[in-house]
């Protein structure tokens, strides 16, 4: 039957479309069902278009990734040309091919792990499994069953996947999901703000953690506990930066207890703190070192986990009495993903963006900190090209929010009108520009923030959100 002439027919949105076919990561469902979603049509620089033409500072690099902005017409060619010369290869059963080969050189050059060799994989989650199965491996390779112990830190997030869901020390990401697993401890938050005592100095919190820490060790045994997990700034869980003098004490409790110390380096990695990894903007000597994100400036999937030859050694060893090393995935070291990875470190040297992350940082941190006084701040945090507000009821005394007031999420709403794309981590209002941001980009992000927090203050001081 055909339509009459004057009858329009309209095709469903993106947003319609969505709403019947996807099911959506790490997000408020019964919100989305209500509100739909923000779809995104376009990106250049720092800048995103929605599907209606809108443009947003995008303040949170996408997902803390996009180190090198959006449309880097270098990375669309390099992956062009990859796809049409090898556009698949896997690395199973001694096979290679030369693009992952140079990116484990290149990681070898300038990771945080001395010596090490690059196991690839998709995502910061797969890493970070990666790493749990490494270490469960090595200690059995070791003659050591019982040493298979995870500590990681409440607030910490270091992905969902089983092993990974288990040492993220988030409620969200356990409960309903059967984690953490049995294996998974969790210590305090180095959050000086929220987890120190009355009067305790950061130096007496430190000490405190340290402490607590190598209790935990002694009470389940140096024997069973095998490694040691941490960010070296927590991003998910609030961007904490732990105090001065934090690593370096608990790394003397690990070195006693012969437990290994895995540095999840997936948000802080490649400039995000101000230097090329974030172990060396904290202080901290890794054993191991998990990479993803801005390793490709999140153009296409890919994470590494760097082992030193010395734990390869022991693998190798293994392979004599066990056969086969049992761990991979199709995608590792896909020869595009790698290619790509490869292109985008090597125009971060070209264009010198570590120093002028460092710089950029040293600026933004500035600014932001400038918010300090606003009456709905209580604490403002942040390293490098990461940063973050934390809004509280009472300022004096730090009182957070009831949870079901929803002050961070009615901030970061306002600031979307404001066309400004941050994350709140519960009253948590954090940011993570591009690597490139200018100052002047900077300058109008924190203006676009301010304009946000005002109208959140307006709207708690009218009571907006009280039950």
């Amino acid at each position: 039957m055909s339509l009459p002439a004057e009858a329009t027919v309209f095709a469903p949105s993106t947003s319609d479309r969505d709403h019947l076919s996807v099911l959506h990561p790490t997000t408020d469902l019964p919100a989305l069902r209500r509100d739909g979603p923000l779809v995104i049509e376009r990106g250049r620089g720092i800048r995103v278009w929605d599907e209606h033409g809108r443009e947003y500072i995008e303040g949170m690099a996408g997902l803390w990734c996009t180190a090198l902005g959006y449309g880097v017409e270098e990375l669309a060619e390099a992956a062009a040309e990859q796809i049409r010369k090898l556009s698949f290869s896997h690395l199973f059963a001694g096979r290679s091919h030369e693009p992952a080969v140079a990116l484990a050189e290149k990681l070898r050059e300038i990771g945080p792990v001395e010596n090490a060799k690059a196991f690839f994989g998709t995502s910061g989650s797969d890493a970070n499994d990666t790493q749990v199965k490494l270490v469960w491996y090595y200690n059995n390779a070791l003659g050591r069953p019982e040493k298979k112990k995870i500590i990681s830190r409440r607030r910490g997030y270091h992905g969902v996947s089983l092993a990974a869901g288990s040492m993220t020390g988030l409620p969200p990401f356990h409960q309903s999901f059967d984690l953490p697993l049995p294996q998974f401890r969790h210590v305090t938050c180095p959050h000086h703000y929220r987890e120190a005592e009355p009067g305790e100095t950061e130096a007496e919190f430190t000490a405190r953690l340290a402490a607590e820490l190598d209790d935990l060790i002694r009470a389940e045994g140096p024997g069973t506990v095998a490694a040691f997990i941490a960010e070296p700034v927590l991003g998910a869980g609030g961007v904490v930066v732990p105090p001065e003098g934090y690593y370096p004490a608990i790394q003397k409790v690990l070195d006693e207890h012969d437990v290994l110390l895995i540095d999840d380096e997936v948000i802080c990695g490649f400039g995000r703190l101000g230097t090329p990894f974030g172990a060396e903007a904290m202080d901290m000597t890794p054993d191991t070192a998990s990479v993803a994100k801005a390793l490709s400036s999140a153009y296409l999937p890919i994470s590494a986990v760097l082992v030193p030859d010395e734990m390869v050694d022991v693998f190798v060893e293994a392979g004599e009495r066990w056969g086969v090393f049992g761990h991979g995935f199709t995608y590792t070291g896909h020869p595009v993903c790698a290619a790509v990875a490869l292109k985008a470190l090597e125009l971060m040297e070209e264009r010198d963006l570590f120093a002028h992350a460092a710089r950029a940082g040293s600026y933004f941190q500035a600014g932001l900190r400038r918010f300090a006084d606003h009456p709905l701040v209580g604490e403002v945090r942040g390293k490098g090209l990461l940063g973050a507000c934390e809004l509280v009821a009472d300022k004096r005394t730090g009182e957070a929010f009831p949870m079901e007031r929803g002050a961070g999420a009615y901030c970061m709403e306002r600031c979307l009108d404001q066309a400004l794309i941050l994350r709140a981590l519960g009253d948590t209002v954090a940011f993570c520009p591009p690597l490139i941001v200018t100052e002047s980009d900077i300058d109008e992000i924190l203006e676009r923030f301010g304009r946000g927090l005002d109208e959140t203050l307006a709207w708690v001081e009218a009571g907006g959100g009280a039950s």
